[in-house]
Protein backbone atom coordinates (compact mmCIF):
# COMPACT_ATOMS: atom_id res chain seq x y z
CA UNK A 1 0.00 0.00 0.00
CA UNK A 2 1.57 3.55 -0.98
CA UNK A 3 1.69 5.24 2.53
CA UNK A 4 -0.51 8.83 1.84
CA UNK A 5 0.78 9.94 5.11
CA UNK A 6 4.73 9.82 3.56
CA UNK A 7 6.44 13.47 2.99
CA UNK A 8 7.16 12.33 -0.12
CA UNK A 9 3.79 12.05 -1.37
CA UNK A 10 2.45 14.95 0.23
CA UNK A 11 4.95 17.30 -1.29
CA UNK A 12 5.25 15.46 -4.70
CA UNK A 13 2.01 14.32 -5.94
CA UNK A 14 -0.47 17.31 -6.14
CA UNK A 15 1.65 18.74 -8.39
CA UNK A 16 2.34 16.36 -10.36
CA UNK A 17 -1.39 15.86 -10.81
CA UNK A 18 -1.98 19.76 -11.33
CA UNK A 19 0.53 19.57 -14.14
CA UNK A 20 -1.10 16.06 -15.78
CA UNK A 21 -4.16 17.77 -15.44
CA UNK A 22 -3.17 20.68 -17.35
CA UNK A 23 -1.52 19.11 -19.93
CA UNK A 24 -4.91 16.84 -20.61
CA UNK A 25 -6.83 20.41 -20.75
CA UNK A 26 -4.28 21.91 -23.35
CA UNK A 27 -4.53 18.58 -25.53
CA UNK A 28 -7.84 18.74 -25.88
CA UNK A 29 -8.24 21.91 -26.04
CA UNK A 30 -5.38 21.91 -29.01
CA UNK A 31 -6.83 18.85 -30.25
CA UNK A 32 -10.50 20.96 -30.62
CA UNK A 33 -8.57 24.18 -32.47
CA UNK A 34 -7.33 21.55 -35.03
CA UNK A 35 -10.03 19.72 -35.93
CA UNK A 36 -11.64 23.33 -36.21
CA UNK A 37 -9.48 24.39 -38.52
CA UNK A 38 -9.34 21.44 -40.25
CA UNK A 39 -13.39 21.96 -40.99
CA UNK A 40 -12.71 25.46 -41.68
CA UNK A 41 -10.01 24.46 -44.20
CA UNK A 42 -12.39 21.60 -45.65
CA UNK A 43 -15.02 24.25 -46.12
CA UNK A 44 -13.00 27.27 -47.73
CA UNK A 45 -11.55 24.27 -50.23
CA UNK A 46 -15.44 24.47 -51.76
CA UNK A 47 -16.43 26.71 -53.92
CA UNK A 48 -18.44 27.22 -57.20
CA UNK A 49 -17.77 29.26 -60.27
CA UNK A 50 -20.97 30.91 -61.80
CA UNK A 51 -21.35 33.41 -64.21
CA UNK A 52 -24.00 36.48 -64.72
CA UNK A 53 -25.24 37.93 -67.72
CA UNK A 54 -26.52 41.45 -67.97
CA UNK A 55 -28.01 43.11 -71.56
CA UNK A 56 -28.87 46.36 -72.54
CA UNK A 57 -30.59 47.30 -75.66
CA UNK A 58 -29.14 50.83 -76.63
CA UNK A 59 -29.85 52.96 -79.98
CA UNK A 60 -26.35 54.61 -81.25
CA UNK A 61 -25.53 58.40 -80.65
CA UNK A 62 -23.49 59.08 -83.18
CA UNK A 63 -23.28 58.43 -87.12
CA UNK A 64 -20.98 59.00 -89.30
CA UNK A 65 -21.38 58.90 -93.53
CA UNK A 66 -19.60 59.19 -96.33
CA UNK A 67 -20.77 59.78 -99.84
CA UNK A 68 -18.95 58.91 -102.80
CA UNK A 69 -19.84 60.69 -106.40
CA UNK A 70 -18.96 60.49 -109.47
CA UNK A 71 -19.02 62.49 -113.45
CA UNK A 72 -17.33 62.12 -116.70
CA UNK A 73 -16.87 63.67 -119.37
CA UNK A 74 -14.77 65.12 -122.68
CA UNK A 75 -14.29 68.48 -121.44
CA UNK A 76 -12.53 69.35 -118.21
CA UNK A 77 -14.73 72.61 -117.32
CA UNK A 78 -18.06 70.49 -117.86
CA UNK A 79 -17.05 67.68 -116.07
CA UNK A 80 -16.64 69.95 -113.00
CA UNK A 81 -19.43 72.27 -113.43
CA UNK A 82 -21.31 69.04 -113.23
CA UNK A 83 -19.83 67.50 -110.24
CA UNK A 84 -20.19 70.92 -108.71
CA UNK A 85 -23.97 70.59 -109.57
CA UNK A 86 -23.66 67.06 -108.01
CA UNK A 87 -22.12 68.60 -104.58
CA UNK A 88 -25.21 71.35 -104.49
CA UNK A 89 -27.46 68.40 -105.12
CA UNK A 90 -26.17 65.87 -101.98
CA UNK A 91 -25.97 69.06 -99.56
CA UNK A 92 -29.22 69.83 -100.17
CA UNK A 93 -30.65 66.45 -99.82
CA UNK A 94 -28.94 65.70 -96.73
CA UNK A 95 -30.56 68.79 -95.05
CA UNK A 96 -33.60 68.03 -96.14
CA UNK A 97 -32.97 64.97 -94.31
CA UNK A 98 -32.36 66.78 -90.94
CA UNK A 99 -28.81 67.15 -90.68
CA UNK A 100 -27.02 70.71 -90.64
CA UNK A 101 -25.31 72.83 -93.16
CA UNK A 102 -22.20 72.45 -90.36
CA UNK A 103 -22.25 68.90 -89.69
CA UNK A 104 -21.53 68.50 -94.16
CA UNK A 105 -18.00 68.78 -94.79
CA UNK A 106 -15.85 67.98 -97.84
CA UNK A 107 -13.50 65.10 -97.47
CA UNK A 108 -11.89 64.15 -100.31
CA UNK A 109 -11.70 65.50 -104.69
CA UNK A 110 -10.05 63.61 -107.29
CA UNK A 111 -9.75 63.99 -111.09
CA UNK A 112 -8.17 61.43 -113.18
CA UNK A 113 -7.30 62.11 -116.82
CA UNK A 114 -7.09 59.01 -119.10
CA UNK A 115 -5.34 60.38 -121.78
CA UNK A 116 -2.44 61.82 -119.47
CA UNK A 117 -1.47 57.95 -118.05
CA UNK A 118 2.20 57.54 -118.14
CA UNK A 119 1.76 54.08 -117.83
CA UNK A 120 -0.77 51.28 -119.04
CA UNK A 121 -3.13 51.78 -122.14
CA UNK A 122 -5.40 54.79 -122.36
CA UNK A 123 -8.85 54.45 -122.80
CA UNK A 124 -8.85 56.80 -125.76
CA UNK A 125 -12.70 55.28 -126.83
CA UNK A 126 -14.31 56.45 -123.07
CA UNK A 127 -14.85 59.96 -121.67
CA UNK A 128 -11.43 61.66 -120.37
CA UNK A 129 -12.10 63.19 -117.68
CA UNK A 130 -13.25 61.05 -114.34
CA UNK A 131 -14.06 63.36 -111.26
CA UNK A 132 -15.27 61.90 -108.18
CA UNK A 133 -16.08 63.58 -105.16
CA UNK A 134 -16.94 62.10 -101.48
CA UNK A 135 -18.67 64.61 -98.67
CA UNK A 136 -18.64 63.44 -94.62
CA UNK A 137 -21.66 63.66 -92.54
CA UNK A 138 -21.07 63.36 -88.90
CA UNK A 139 -24.02 63.81 -87.10
CA UNK A 140 -25.38 63.08 -83.32
CA UNK A 141 -28.38 62.95 -84.84
CA UNK A 142 -28.81 58.87 -85.88
CA UNK A 143 -32.26 59.27 -86.81
CA UNK A 144 -31.58 61.81 -89.47
CA UNK A 145 -28.51 59.84 -91.26
CA UNK A 146 -30.42 56.61 -90.66
CA UNK A 147 -33.62 58.68 -92.48
CA UNK A 148 -31.22 59.84 -95.18
CA UNK A 149 -30.08 56.39 -96.08
CA UNK A 150 -32.74 54.83 -96.38
CA UNK A 151 -34.35 57.45 -98.91
CA UNK A 152 -31.13 57.82 -100.75
CA UNK A 153 -32.85 57.20 -104.37
CA UNK A 154 -34.12 60.18 -104.22
CA UNK A 155 -30.61 61.07 -105.40
CA UNK A 156 -30.24 58.97 -108.12
CA UNK A 157 -33.33 60.51 -109.59
CA UNK A 158 -30.83 64.25 -109.57
CA UNK A 159 -28.84 62.18 -111.86
CA UNK A 160 -26.16 61.82 -109.21
CA UNK A 161 -23.99 58.74 -110.24
CA UNK A 162 -23.16 57.42 -106.32
CA UNK A 163 -20.13 55.62 -105.95
CA UNK A 164 -15.94 55.48 -106.76
CA UNK A 165 -15.33 54.93 -110.30
CA UNK A 166 -15.36 50.85 -112.06
CA UNK A 167 -17.94 50.16 -110.28
CA UNK A 168 -17.27 51.43 -106.77
CA UNK A 169 -19.39 50.88 -103.84
CA UNK A 170 -20.94 53.50 -101.55
CA UNK A 171 -20.54 52.58 -97.81
CA UNK A 172 -23.59 52.84 -95.56
CA UNK A 173 -23.54 55.13 -92.43
CA UNK A 174 -21.19 54.14 -89.82
CA UNK A 175 -23.15 54.61 -86.07
CA UNK A 176 -21.78 54.66 -82.59
CA UNK A 177 -22.62 54.14 -79.51
CA UNK A 178 -20.45 56.16 -77.00
CA UNK A 179 -22.27 56.04 -73.61
CA UNK A 180 -20.80 52.59 -72.72
CA UNK A 181 -19.06 54.00 -69.36
CA UNK A 182 -22.92 55.55 -68.71
CA UNK A 183 -24.43 52.42 -68.33
CA UNK A 184 -21.04 49.87 -67.24
CA UNK A 185 -21.50 50.26 -63.55
CA UNK A 186 -25.05 48.64 -63.43
CA UNK A 187 -24.44 46.33 -65.66
CA UNK A 188 -21.46 45.03 -63.66
CA UNK A 189 -23.49 45.12 -60.70
CA UNK A 190 -26.53 42.97 -62.14
CA UNK A 191 -24.38 40.37 -63.78
CA UNK A 192 -22.83 40.18 -60.20
CA UNK A 193 -26.20 39.74 -58.70
CA UNK A 194 -27.38 37.35 -61.42
CA UNK A 195 -24.07 35.31 -60.98
CA UNK A 196 -25.04 34.93 -56.80
CA UNK A 197 -28.45 33.74 -57.84
CA UNK A 198 -27.03 30.96 -59.51
CA UNK A 199 -24.44 30.45 -56.75
CA UNK A 200 -27.46 30.05 -54.24
CA UNK A 201 -29.51 27.84 -56.23
CA UNK A 202 -26.56 25.36 -56.78
CA UNK A 203 -25.57 25.78 -53.01
CA UNK A 204 -29.24 24.90 -52.17
CA UNK A 205 -29.28 21.90 -54.12
CA UNK A 206 -26.62 20.75 -52.92
CA UNK A 207 -27.55 21.04 -49.60
CA UNK A 208 -24.44 23.80 -48.66
CA UNK A 209 -24.76 27.69 -48.24
CA UNK A 210 -22.57 30.21 -50.05
CA UNK A 211 -19.93 32.25 -48.23
CA UNK A 212 -17.70 35.14 -49.50
CA UNK A 213 -16.22 35.45 -52.82
CA UNK A 214 -13.24 33.67 -54.15
CA UNK A 215 -12.35 35.60 -56.66
CA UNK A 216 -14.35 37.36 -59.39
CA UNK A 217 -14.04 39.11 -62.94
CA UNK A 218 -16.35 41.62 -64.74
CA UNK A 219 -15.97 40.76 -68.01
CA UNK A 220 -15.69 42.74 -71.26
CA UNK A 221 -18.37 44.74 -72.42
CA UNK A 222 -19.38 43.62 -75.72
CA UNK A 223 -21.33 45.25 -78.47
CA UNK A 224 -23.39 43.71 -81.05
CA UNK A 225 -26.02 44.25 -83.55
CA UNK A 226 -29.42 43.91 -82.15
CA UNK A 227 -31.22 42.23 -85.04
CA UNK A 228 -29.02 39.08 -86.83
CA UNK A 229 -27.72 39.91 -90.62
CA UNK A 230 -26.28 42.69 -89.68
CA UNK A 231 -23.10 44.36 -89.15
CA UNK A 232 -23.04 45.99 -86.08
CA UNK A 233 -20.53 49.36 -87.13
CA UNK A 234 -23.62 49.51 -89.76
CA UNK A 235 -26.92 49.40 -87.65
CA UNK A 236 -27.76 52.11 -85.14
CA UNK A 237 -29.95 49.65 -82.61
CA UNK A 238 -27.06 47.63 -81.00
CA UNK A 239 -27.30 45.25 -77.62
CA UNK A 240 -24.77 45.37 -74.87
CA UNK A 241 -23.60 42.56 -72.85
CA UNK A 242 -21.46 42.11 -70.62
CA UNK A 243 -20.82 38.11 -68.36
CA UNK A 244 -19.22 37.99 -64.69
CA UNK A 245 -17.33 35.15 -63.86
CA UNK A 246 -17.73 34.81 -59.80
CA UNK A 247 -16.03 32.04 -57.33
CA UNK A 248 -18.33 31.72 -54.17
CA UNK A 249 -16.89 29.22 -50.75
CA UNK A 250 -19.58 27.18 -50.34
CA UNK A 251 -19.63 25.94 -46.47
CA UNK A 252 -21.98 23.94 -44.61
Amino acid sequence: MTDTTSPCFKSGFWPIALGLAALAVGVGFGGNMILTGLKEFRSFDRYVTVKGLSTRDVVADQAVWVLNFTVTGTQLTDAQAAIEQNEKDVRAYLVSQGLKEDQIMLQNFTVSDNQAKTYGETDRAGPRYVLTQALLARSNDVEAVLRASQNIAELVKKNVTLGTPNGGWNPAPQYTFTKINDIKPDMIAEATKNARISAVQFANDSGQAVGQIRSANQGVLQIEPRDPGVSESETPYKSVRVVSTVEYYLGE
